[in-house]
Order: C-alpha cells, then sequence, then structure tokens
C-alpha cells in the first residue's frame, strides 16, 4: 500500500530571521519519501531566498515573485503543488517528534476528516497554549472565535484537560492539515480576506459541504505568534471586523443571517464606544471602515454566499456555541473553555 503525498508549506514574507530557527525542525522530524518541505515565498525583499539556497538544499523554494497576503498567497502556491495532504504551516512553528503521522492517519482513516488542527503551545511559554488556535477552534452564535485553552486573551495553561480528539468549528492558519481535494473542492481561501478569519471562513465552507474538521492531541508544534500584526494595530482592527462580518454573511443559514448581523452591528457599536472611551481614534475609523467596506461589497458576497451555500449540506451544531461568548466572558467571568456550558 502506497504511502499518501505529504506537502508541508509555508508562505515566507521577509522572513529571514525565522528561517534559520525554525526549519532545523522540520526538516529533522519530517524528512521522509513521502513529504516534501516547501517554502513558498512571498515576494519578500530580505535574504530569504539566498538563506533557503546557501543553507536548506532539503527545502524546495516556489517564489511567488510578489506579496500576495497570506489567503492569496496559499491559493498560488497550493495550486502549483501535487500532494494528497497539504500542511499549512507559519515560518514561527517549531514541530516535535511524530507531529505528522496522527493528523494523517486520522484523514486516511475516515474520508469525512477534511481538515485536522494539531495542539498548539506556545513557543515563548511552552507550558501555556497559544493565541492562535490553542486546543482547537470554535465559534459563537454571534461570529466571536475562540478555542480550547483561549477565549479573548485569556490563555490557559496545558494541564492535559484538552488531550481528547475533538470535532471543532475551525482549525487555525498556523498549522492545519488539510485534505488537498477538500481545499480544491471549495476553492481554497477566499483571497479577498488577505489575512485574518481565512481559515475560519474555509472550515465553515468545508462544513457546509459535509465535512468534518478536528483536533487531535497527538501532535504538537510551538507557535511564536503575534509575528505579523499586534492586536491593537489598526490594519488588524479593521481586518478581523470586516472579515468577520464577511464570514457571517457568506456562511450563515438564511433563517439567522439577517438578526445576527443586526445584533453584529450593535455589538459593534459598543466596541466602538470602548475604542472611544480608550481614546483609540485610529481604532475607531478601522471599525467604520470595515462596515463601510462590508456594505460596499455586498454585490460580491451574494455571489459567495450562493457558492458556499449551494450544496445545501446543513452545518452540523458541533463548534457552534448557541450563545454569546461576549457575555459569558465580560458579565459571567467564565474565562476557561470548560467553564462554558455548551
Amino acid at each position: 500500500m502506497s504511502h499518501p503525498k505529504i506537502a508541508i508549506v509555508i508562505l515566507n514574507w521577509n522572513g529571514a530571521k525565522l528561517l534559520p530557527q525554525f526549519l532545523p525542525s522540520i526538516i529533522e522530524f519530517s524528512k521522509n519519501d513521502f513529504t516534501d518541505i516547501i517554502v513558498a515565498d512571498n515576494g519578500s525583499t530580505d535574504d530569504s531566498l539566498q538563506i533557503l539556497q546557501s543553507q536548506f538544499s532539503e527545502v524546495k523554494i516556489l517564489d511567488l515573485k510578489q506579496n500576495y497576503g497570506f489567503a492569496c498567497g496559499y491559493n498560488e502556491a497550493l495550486k502549483q503543488i501535487d500532494a494528497d495532504y497539504f500542511v499549512i504551516l507559519n515560518s514561527d512553528v517549531e514541530v516535535t517528534k511524530g507531529w505528522l503521522e496522527d493528523p494523517i492517519r486520522l484523514m486516511e482513516n475516515d474520508s469525512s476528516i477534511a481538515a485536522v488542527q494539531p495542539k498548539i503551545l506556545s513557543y515563548n511559554q511552552k507550558t501555556h497554549f497559544e493565541y492562535a488556535g490553542a486546543a482547537g477552534g470554535f465559534i459563537d452564535r454571534f461570529g466571536y472565535p475562540f478555542c480550547r485553552g483561549r477565549i479573548f486573551s485569556e490563555v490557559e495553561e496545558d494541564r492535559g484537560q484538552y488531550n481528547d480528539s475533538i470535532d471543532i468549528f475551525w482549525a487555525t492558519g498556523a498549522c492545519m492539515f488539510v485534505r488537498a481535494k477538500c481545499f480544491h473542492e471549495v476553492g481554497g481561501f477566499d483571497a479577498d480576506f488577505w489575512a485574518h478569519m481565512e481559515e475560519i471562513d474555509l472550515c465553515w465552507r468545508l462544513k457546509n459541504r459535509g465535512y468534518r474538521v478536528v483536533y487531535t492531541p497527538e501532535s504538537t508544534v510551538y507557535h511564536v505568534g503575534g509575528g505579523t500584526l499586534s492586536y491593537d494595530n489598526p490594519r488588524k482592527l479593521y481586518l478581523n471586523f470586516r472579515n468577520n462580518l464577511w464570514l457571517l454573511y457568506k456562511n450563515l443559514p438564511a433563517g439567522q443571517l439577517f438578526y445576527i448581523l443586526f445584533i453584529r452591528m450593535i455589538l459593534d457599536g459598543v466596541a466602538a464606544f470602548k475604542l472611544l472611551a480608550e481614546f483609540n481614534l485610529n481604532g475607531i475609523k478601522s471599525v467604520l471602515k470595515a462596515h463601510f467596506q462590508f456594505w460596499l461589497s455586498l454585490p460580491a458576497l451574494r455571489q459567495k454566499r450562493k457558492m458556499s451555500r449551494q450544496v445545501g449540506h446543513p452545518v452540523k451544531s458541533v463548534g457552534i456555541f448557541p450563545k454569546s461568548i461576549v457575555f459569558q466572558f465580560y458579565v459571567w467571568k467564565r474565562k476557561r473553555f470548560s467553564e462554558i456550558n455548551f
């Protein structure tokens, strides 16, 4: 029986300092006859390509020539790569022994699984989960994402409390194993997202087609995180607010769409007033710009919504918290996943 072909694909942009730090663990724990390690360079202007050519002969280079952003960059790269499974991996991730085996085994044994996320721990504080993904992604009914092990800014220590393999709603783009056939079937990432929440949108579209997304604790990686834009960066605020509205409009069932969007408009207004109280004028501009762009994008979003939901599979409620995580966190002070009553 032949082994499936695996492509570990790292999207790099000006990561000359990260490549020598993180590629060695990937090469050490991933090198075999059926796995390719590929760095897709997103138009770097630093010494990334020279470092790869001179120091890492085991790594294949895919020069994209320009900066496409995260979502489109991966789309451009993956359509040029022949593999059964893609491992989408950030350039600031350290992997561990055996990290490849269990996610691939899960998908090989169950064709309904389209994507798998490993346990994501913090590179800088290895006893704790990492913000981007932790022990698997979830979403509340109003579109706010959170994780087992991380709700908003509250990150838990890993004490083995999430050492069970379960279905989740979304897998982080920091380290996502995805079946190549499924990735292409749903059209890959939505390139218009540029970055932030594009992996949630991808997983939602996969679920709309009846596929599952799974978390496994048998694979562990360490992620630095925060390597692109800080949380309160105006650009990041804009992308998060805009992309979250896009996410909801594209994927919500018809019976929930307008009610949920109405509530989100109110909640985003509350967030804007909070930014005003903090005298964060750039933040307020980001929220307003995001909403303006949302309304401007409606014609294109309607077409995307038709494509996202045309297959007609009802999304299973697994991974969707039926209440407000904002209310749970800020009003009831429930700051650990185990305290949330699904």
